[in-house]
């Protein structure tokens, strides 16, 4: 059916798609100073629009909104209906704390309070 349609109508329900695409989903990417807008997302990888994505490699930073969800090792696996797939070869997540190397009693004192003043 869409051979049918004029270009014009064609390329503007294209760029209707990709913006609806990018509503669906608010995270990014940075790699080397750049952001790219991710348009979907999966557990073993994502997708950016091709036609404003360089062919990335290597490590970057993932973005949800304004929070940062942890850095991942990437490499592009092909392109697919006007998007760039890339795969991600590691991923390390962020946390909120740091890492302790004991157990804590659930009953633990959070901190020390001292009779000085």
């Amino acid at each position: 059916m869409s051979d049918f349609l004029p270009r014009e109508v064609r390329e503007g329900l294209e760029a209707a798609r990709k913006r609806a695409l990018r509503k669906k989903t608010n995270m990014r990417i940075e790699v080397g100073g750049q952001r790219f807008h991710i348009l979907r997302y999966w557990d073993e990888g994502f997708a950016i629009d091709a036609e404003e994505t360089p062919h990335l490699r290597g490590l970057a930073d993932l973005y949800e909104g304004p929070k940062f969800m942890g850095q991942c090792l990437i490499v592009a696996s092909a392109e697919e209906a006007g998007q760039m797939v890339f795969e991600f070869k590691r991923t390390a997540t962020a946390h909120d704390s740091a890492p302790v190397d004991f157990a804590r009693s659930d009953d633990a004192p959070v901190a020390l309070l001292t009779g000085e003043t």
